[in-house]
């Protein structure tokens, strides 16, 4: 049985999944970026949880990572449609079928990086905060 932080970045990796964009989890860069964008979920930190003592809950603001990517000659407006998008689909269902309390995404800070013999990438990573709660750190 998946403790309650992978049900939570499983949940939100099957969210990212039904959009456009390839979506992969933990995963290097790939050599190529499909036309209609690339994302990659990192698992991220849990943090230091607050702790309540009766009954006995570990309170955590799990910080993950969205790293998105395009590329291409329009790839201003694909990388605003595809950021766009995450914020719709992590608005849609703020607690993930009610795996977490609270998720919520912080503002993209956008690189255009430069590729040799090839159209640039725009890239950003998007921090993602999962407020959730749970009775074991370990579970």
């Amino acid at each position: 049985m998946a403790t309650i932080r992978e049900s939570i970045l499983a949940a939100l990796h099957a969210r990212l999944s039904a959009l456009p964009a390839t979506a992969l989890r933990g995963e290097v860069l790939p050599e190529r970026v499909p036309t209609e964008g690339l994302l990659i979920l990192r698992d991220g930190e849990p943090g230091e949880p607050e702790v309540t003592l009766s009954p006995l809950r570990y309170h955590y603001q799990h910080r993950t990572e969205i790293e998105a990517v395009v590329q291409g000659s329009d790839r201003d407006v694909a990388f605003d449609t595809l950021t766009a998008s995450i914020g719709t689909a992590i608005a849609a269902d703020r607690t993930l079928g009610g795996l977490c309390d609270w998720v919520e995404a912080e503002a993209p800070r956008p690189v255009d990086l430069p590729v040799e013999g090839a159209a640039s990438l725009k890239a950003t990573v998007i921090p993602v905060v999962l407020h959730y709660s749970t009775a074991d750190p370990l579970g």
